[in-house]
């Protein structure tokens, strides 16, 4: 494009030194150049920086900079001088360890292996008894091999029941327990052949595991009954060793004589062995009918209407009203069902209560909610 004839030419002006010094060839980088704001090549660099500031070199400043650190805000440790240092007598919160507080399943995790029927009885698969005849029987398999009694197994271990895969956690959770109230009229067991209702028609379904009943009642007999996820404690529940105490109200179609008293105390024979009552108590009665509150250490098949039958009384109604340390609550009526506490459950286990951070609201403090449901049709 041609000028135009009235403007004059310029001479060319030299680049600024900004221009030239962003012009000039870079050189190879050398082993002493540092660059500020280079992350650390150390990813953990942070933890082993000295939380006091930056210090200056031993051989003293050169070229008027300090060597080494530069500007403390450009540090690894930037952040911790951020936070600020507390001061001597000052403590920094502390950790808080695993397995204390949380929620109700808050894990604690067990470090060695368990034995088998442990493993499996916590994890709610079935009771320590029914484990053991599983395992005669050849029912369970650890790593392909057929297991054996009192194998321990740990977090490698496969294990399955009747080849089929059982996910474990090798963790310590706190049990669950129900308290129900059995009427009269419900079998203790999950299948009948007569088709009669069943008590774990009532209860509250589970994502995992079963519920494990504590005991039995015969079909005419109401009361207590408990339920729980966890096969250690009613193992532990059930045993005759720990020997639990099991009290009834009794109704009987006459009263008994002081002879009779004493030989229910002192100790009758069965067809089954021995049997005798820890306590007889006389509670009145009206007309035909006399009440009387017996415990027991035992929880043989109707022991208790066996053991008056044998001195020649009839039991005309039968009602548990305690197991061991857990008593029927008087507003739990027939058919329904409570979840005891957390803490009772633990307490009942011989486990350590549960560590809550958070403080219980008025909500907590409520006593349990009773729940009423109706069995499944048929």
């Amino acid at each position: 494009m041609p000028r135009k004839p009235n403007s004059p030419l310029r001479p060319p002006q030299k680049k600024s030194d900004a221009i030239e010094i962003l012009d000039r060839p870079r050189r190879a980088p050398r082993k002493d150049d540092r660059d500020e704001d280079a992350q650390p090549r150390d990813p953990n660099a942070h933890l082993n920086a000295d939380p006091r500031g930056p210090r200056a070199p031993r051989g003293g400043n050169r070229g008027g900079r300090q060597g080494g650190d530069g500007d403390p805000a450009r540090r690894p440790d930037a952040h911790k001088s951020a936070l600020g240092v507390p001061d001597r007598g000052e403590r920094g919160a502390r950790p808080r360890p695993q397995g204390q507080g949380g929620g109700r399943n808050a894990p604690m995790t067990l470090t060695e292996p368990e034995r088998l029927q442990k493993v499996l009885a916590q994890a709610g698969v079935a009771s320590r008894r029914e484990i053991e005849d599983w395992v005669v029987a050849g029912r369970i398999s650890v790593n392909g091999l057929p297991a054996s009694l009192g194998q321990k197994i740990g977090p490698g271990d496969r294990v399955k029941v009747n080849g089929k895969l059982v996910p474990l956690r090798f963790t310590q959770r706190s049990p669950r327990v129900l308290i129900y109230h059995k009427p009269e009229g419900e079998i203790v067991s999950r299948d009948d052949p007569e088709g009669r209702p069943t008590v774990f028609e009532r209860l509250p379904l589970l994502r995992k595991g079963r519920w494990l009943a504590v005991g039995r009642l015969d079909f005419n007999t109401s009361g207590l009954l408990l339920f729980t996820n966890d096969g250690d404690l009613a193992n532990r529940l059930m045993h005759p060793r720990y020997e639990l105490e099991r009290e009834y109200a009794v109704r009987l179609l006459g009263e008994l004589t002081e002879e009779q008293v004493e030989s229910l105390t002192e100790g009758i024979q069965l067809t089954d062995g021995p049997a005798k009552f820890n306590s007889l108590r006389d509670e009145g009665g009206e007309g035909a009918n006399h009440w009387y509150r017996v415990a027991i250490s035992e929880g043989r098949n109707r022991e208790v209407r066996r053991m008056f039958e044998a001195v020649g009384l009839t039991v005309s109604r039968l009602m548990r009203v305690r197991y061991g340390s857990v008593e029927l609550p008087t507003r739990l009526k027939r058919g329904m069902w409570m979840e005891m506490p957390e803490a009772d459950a633990c307490r009942l286990a011989g486990l350590p209560e549960p560590q809550r951070q958070v403080q219980k609201s008025d909500r907590d403090k409520r006593p349990p909610k009773m729940h009423r449901t109706t069995p499944v049709s048929r």
